[in-house]
């Protein structure tokens, strides 16, 4: 297995702040520490992290590397499973925020996305989107690539919405539906 290094996000957006720490701790009160769950805007990596300050929901946050205002440090990386349910309950909608404020880079997944090995098209992991409308958006991207969603819609008329195939796509890679990753940064499968 391939494991990517050297991904980090600068900044994510908050999912949710528990400034009581994680519901259930069996520790006392003067011992728990504030943290948040927070989904990085380039990877969709989720994260605990340790604020140094309040935060708000869906605030962006500097998480890189140098000085962070906000963050005291970055806890570890979570898996889909790991997340509170407040943060389950946002992620669609902060994914589907990302998403819409990067288009192009989505679009641009439909224009150069390749084989995943010779039977399986990396365009067939989008749900609704099998053998039949593969083809179909790979001859109308020969004839140039698309501008948008909407392009796209417009000239493979029979595509459900490319938008929302891409928000269910990260949320299933979140989830581990599958075992591919092509839009998400997960972490690392333990050893046993």
């Amino acid at each position: 297995m391939m494991v990517r290094t050297g991904i980090f996000e600068e900044y994510g957006i908050v999912l949710d702040y528990l400034p009581q720490g994680l519901p259930g701790e069996n520790l006392p009160p003067h011992k728990r520490t504030p943290i948040a769950h927070i989904m990085g805007e380039n990877y969709f990596t989720l994260l605990e992290v340790v604020p140094s300050t309040d935060l708000s929901m869906y605030e962006r946050v500097f998480i890189g590397k140098g000085k962070r205002e906000k963050i005291a440090r970055v806890k570890k990386r979570l898996r889909y499973n790991e997340l509170s349910t407040t943060a389950k309950g946002e992620l669609k909608f902060i994914v589907e925020k990302i998403v819409s404020e990067n288009e192009q880079k989505f679009v641009e997944f439909f224009n150069t996305s390749g084989p995943i090995s010779i039977r399986y098209h990396k365009l067939e992991l989008l749900p609704g989107l099998g053998k039949k409308l593969m083809n179909e958006t790979l001859e109308e991207r020969k004839k140039g690539p698309f501008k948008s969603f909407n392009d796209i819609k417009d000239r493979v008329p029979s595509i459900p919405d490319p938008k929302k195939m891409i928000i269910t796509r990260i949320l299933n890679e979140m989830q581990e539906i599958d075992r591919y990753s092509v839009f998400i940064s997960r972490p690392p499968k333990e050893i046993e």
